[in-house]
C-alpha cells in the first residue's frame, strides 16, 4: 500500500513548519528510508516565476528552510533546482525570498537548462525524453510543489511539480505537441514522473491557489502539509479533499490508465492528524469540465467540443505589451500590432499565456456550453 501523511500547520512560522514536516516523514519510516548519507538530493520546489512569496506561486521558503534541515540532518548534501517559465531559478528564488534560506544554509541553486536525452524504458508512450542532466544525474530529488490551480491541468501537486525538471524550451514544445489533448499531455506529466521517481514528495499547502490558476489565481489558507513516496497517491488525496472525483484529475486519470502509482483510493493508507479534512467551497479554473463530461465516452465529448472549451482573452486595459506572451506561445499564434491578437483557430488552449503574463492581462473565456451549465 501507498501511505500519506498528512498534517496540520496553521502559518509559516518556521518551526511548526519544521515539525509538521519532520512528523510527516516520522510516520513513513523516518528520512533515513529515503534519503541516504553522503547522496546530492535535488529540492525541487515550484519556482514558476517571480512573483512575491504572498501571491502563493511559488513553494514558501519556509518549507524549503524545513527540508534543507532535515535533509543536511541526513548527512546528505541538498541543492535547489527548477527550470521555470521565465528568469532563472537564482532570479525566482531571490524574489520569492528563497535566496535567503539558501545561502543561510549553503545550498547552491541550480537553473535546470542542461538538456539531455534519455530513454524512458518504462514508457508505454513516450519512449524518449528530454532531461535536465543535473536532474537526471542527482542522487536523489525531494519534490517541494505548491498547492494550487491550473488552467490546463486543473491542479498543479506532485506529479505534475516534476515537469520543472525538463528544460524551458521544451517544456513549450510540449505543450505543442500535445495541442488540444490534454490527456496526451497528462500521460506525458505521469510518465516523466515515472522516469525521475522522486524519492520524496512534501506538498505545500499551508497557503495555496485557488480560481485562475497560476495567472490569476486567489492564494487561500488552507493549513496542510502532504508527504508521500507516491506523488500520485497524494495527489488523489488532495484533489478529493478539495472536491474532485479522481477520474476529474487529468495526471490522475492518466496513471489509472498507465498503471503508474497507487490510484485504488482502498490501498492509500493515509495517517496524521489532518485525515479527513476537505476545503468547502474552494473554487477550480474556469477551464475544469463540468463533472458530468468527465464520465461521457470520448466520442460523445468530441460533439461537444466547441461549447466546452475555454479560450484564453486579453485584458486590453492591462496588457503593457511586453511580448512575453508572444515569444512563449508554443504554436506561435499571437502577434502585438496595434494591440495584441490571438489567433484562436489554430490556439491550442494551453494557457500558457495566462500562466507567464506578469501583469494578469490574460483572462479566461469559457466556452458557451460551460457558461450554460457552471464548472461543475
Amino acid at each position: 500500500m501507498s501511505k500519506v501523511a498528512l498534517k496540520r500547520c496553521p502559518d509559516y512560522n518556521i518551526e511548526r513548519v519544521y515539525q509538521s514536516i519532520a512528523e510527516s516523514i516520522e510516520l513513513l519510516g523516518g528520512i533515513s528510508s529515503f534519503i541516504k548519507k553522503g547522496e546530492r538530493v535535488l529540492l525541487k520546489p515550484n519556482l514558476l516565476s517571480a512573483k512575491p512569496i504572498e501571491k502563493a506561486v511559488t513553494t514558501h521558503p519556509a518549507v524549503i528552510e524545513a527540508v534543507i534541515r532535515i535533509v543536511k540532518d541526513a548527512g546528505a548534501n541538498p541543492f535547489i533546482g527548477d527550470s521555470p517559465g521565465i528568469g532563472s531559478a537564482a532570479q525566482v528564488a531571490a524574489k520569492s525570498g528563497i535566496k535567503e534560506v539558501a545561502d543561510r544554509y549553503g545550498v547552491e541553486i541550480v537553473n535546470l537548462s542542461d538538456g539531455i536525452m534519455v530513454e524512458n524504458s518504462k514508457g508505454k508512450v513516450f519512449k524518449r525524453f528530454d532531461v535536465s542532466k543535473t536532474a537526471f544525474e542527482a542522487d536523489a530529488i525531494v519534490n517541494i510543489p505548491k498547492l494550487k490551480t491550473h488552467a490546463m491541468m486543473t491542479l498543479t501537486l506532485g506529479v505534475k511539480n516534476i515537469f520543472g525538471c525538463v528544460p524551458g524550451k521544451r517544456k513549450v514544445s510540449w505543450h505543442f505537441e500535445a495541442g488540444h489533448d490534454k490527456m496526451a499531455f497528462a500521460k506525458m506529466l505521469v510518465e516523466f514522473y515515472q522516469m525521475l521517481s522522486p524519492r520524496l514528495t512534501i506538498l505545500d499547502g499551508i497557503i495555496g491557489m485557488e480560481g485562475n490558476g497560476p495567472g490569476s489565481g486567489v492564494p487561500k489558507e488552507m493549513g496542510i502539509i502532504a508527504v508521500s513516496s507516491d506523488a500520485v497517491a497524494m495527489d488523489i488525496i488532495i484533489s478529493g479533499m478539495v472536491g474532485l472525483e479522481p477520474e476529474e484529475l487529468p495526471t490522475t486519470k492518466a496513471a489509472m490508465e498507465l498503471s503508474i502509482g497507487e490510484t485504488d483510493l482502498e490501498k492509500i493508507e493515509l495517517a496524521g492528524d489532518a485525515v479527513g479534512m476537505a476545503f468547502e467551497n474552494f473554487v477550480l479554473p474556469e477551464t475544469a469540465e463540468p463533472r458530468f463530461v468527465t464520465f461521457l465516452p470520448s466520442f460523445v465529448k468530441k460533439h461537444i467540443e466547441n461549447a466546452l472549451t475555454s479560450r484564453p482573452a486579453v485584458k486590453h486595459d492591462l496588457c503593457r505589451m511586453c511580448n512575453i506572451c508572444v515569444t512563449y506561445c508554443p504554436p506561435q499564434v499571437m502577434e502585438i500590432t496595434d494591440k495584441l491578437r490571438i489567433n484562436y483557430d489554430d490556439c491550442i488552449r494551453c494557457y500558457c499565456c495566462h500562466e507567464l503574463c506578469p501583469e494578469g492581462a490574460i483572462d479566461i473565456k469559457k466556452g458557451w456550453g460551460m457558461r450554460l451549465l457552471g464548472n461543475r
